[in-house]
C-alpha cells in the first residue's frame, strides 16, 4: 500500500482524480477480459511517456511503489488516490490504447499529488488544477480520440474537451458541489493557459 504524499482524503471520506470513461464498450467488441487488461498495464509500462513520467516522479523523490498501478473493476475508466496508487478499470477497457492513456493521465495527478505543496483534493481548485493539467497534457483530448466518442468540432476543440471531462472528474469529488466544481474548472482554465509557460513548477511537466 502506497504512503500518502500531500494532502489527501480526510480519514474516512477516499476522494479520487479519475479518468472520465466516455466511451461506451460495444457489444460486439466487448471489454477486454481481466488476464489482456493486466497483460496491457505490462505493456503501457514501457509507453515513452509512462517511462517518462515514472522517471520524473523518480528524479523529483516521488515513491513509484511496487504497485502503484493495479487491475480493477470499477465504475469510470480509471483513478488515482494517495495511499491507494492508480487503478486500471479493465471492465471499461478495449484497446492498449486506452490503458495507455489512463495511465499518464493518472500518473500526472500521482505527479502533482507528490510534487505540489499543501496539495488537498478535497479543495475542488486544487483537484480542478491538475485534472485540467492531465487531460491537457496526457493527450486525452487529441481531435482524433474526441472524433472516435462522437464529439465533430475541429476548431477550438481540445480546450471544450478539456473542460468537459475535468468537470466530469471533479463533480465526483464528495467535496464538490456542480456549481463549486464549474467555477473552480473556469479559473483553473484560464490560470492554466495564462500561466503554463510562466510556472513550470505547476504547469511543465510534458509542456517544457
Amino acid at each position: 500500500m502506497a504512503e500518502e504524499h500531500h494532502g489527501g482524503a480526510a480519514p474516512g471520506i477516499r476522494v479520487e482524480a479519475e479518468s472520465s470513461s466516455e466511451q461506451h464498450v460495444s457489444s460486439s467488441r466487448g471489454a477486454m477480459s481481466r488476464e489482456d487488461c493486466v497483460e496491457g498495464i505490462r505493456s503501457a509500462l514501457k509507453h515513452p511517456t509512462v517511462r517518462f513520467l515514472r522517471e520524473q516522479m523518480e528524479k523529483a523523490g516521488c515513491q513509484v511503489w511496487p504497485r502503484l498501478i493495479q487491475a480493477a473493476t470499477c465504475s469510470t475508466a480509471g483513478g488515482y488516490a494517495s495511499r491507494e496508487g492508480i487503478k486500471v478499470c479493465c471492465n471499461h477497457m478495449t484497446l492498449q490504447d486506452e490503458i495507455n492513456q489512463v495511465i499518464i493521465h493518472e500518473l500526472i495527478h500521482a505527479y502533482d499529488d507528490c510534487v505540489t505543496k499543501n496539495m488537498d483534493w478535497r479543495n475542488c481548485a486544487h483537484h480542478a488544477c491538475s485534472e485540467i493539467r492531465a487531460n491537457h497534457l496526457s493527450g486525452d483530448c487529441h481531435y482524433k480520440r474526441e472524433l472516435l466518442r462522437g464529439f465533430m468540432k475541429i476548431r477550438g476543440h481540445e480546450q471544450d474537451c478539456v473542460k468537459r471531462r475535468a468537470l466530469m472528474s471533479v463533480k465526483n469529488n464528495p467535496y464538490c458541489s456542480e456549481a463549486a466544481s464549474k467555477d473552480a474548472i473556469e479559473a483553473c482554465t484560464v490560470d492554466f493557459h495564462r500561466k503554463a509557460n510562466q510556472q513550470p513548477e505547476c504547469f511543465g511537466l510534458l509542456n517544457t
